[in-house]
């Protein structure tokens, strides 16, 4: 059996955002992208690799291609498949991504991680034909540790 897919959002899970204190250098680091500051979670880097032992990973964020541009070179992480939203991402929301990821996971089981699920994107989840997990974050934490763990048990059931 193969892995799930693991959607991946950027801002709001690596890119950290809405914080009251600014995170510490040994967590966070302030990169340019694209003319745009952005806060990187560090911690983000090493859970990625963890999850991707256990799912296939791919970029779900407005960023697409941009996000192999910057994310590996700063979390040390592999170069990841990325969707394709023509020009569809919308702010405040993530209900423009589920045709994209409906397509890419197609027949496959997948947990999505990102900070901005509405109604549609539990409506999508719960309709699927195959095992669909939702996990928010809060924009301010991103992908935290019981994120993590919470991913890597419900892959568990797909492992053989």
């Amino acid at each position: 059996m193969s892995k799930p897919i693991l959607a991946v959002d950027v801002d709001g899970v690596i890119s950290l955002f809405g914080f009251d204190e600014r995170p510490d250098a040994a967590v966070a680091r302030f990169e340019l992208v694209d003319g745009v500051v952005h806060c990187i979670s560090l911690r983000a880097g090493p859970r990625l690799l963890r999850l991707a032992d256990h799912y296939e990973l791919i970029w779900a964020s407005g960023w697409e291609d941009k996000a192999n541009y910057y994310l590996p070179r700063i979390l040390g992480l592999p170069d990841l498949p990325h969707l394709s939203f023509d020009g569809a991402a919308r702010f405040g929301s993530a209900h423009w991504k589920l045709g994209p990821l409906e397509a890419y996971c197609e027949g496959r089981a997948m947990a999505w991680i990102d900070d901005n699920f509405d109604d549609s994107c539990y409506e999508w989840a719960r309709e699927r034909g195959q095992p669909t997990l939702l996990v928010p974050t809060e924009p301010e934490r991103g992908l935290d540790e019981a994120e993590t763990d919470a991913l890597v048990a419900w892959a568990a059931g797909f492992e053989s």
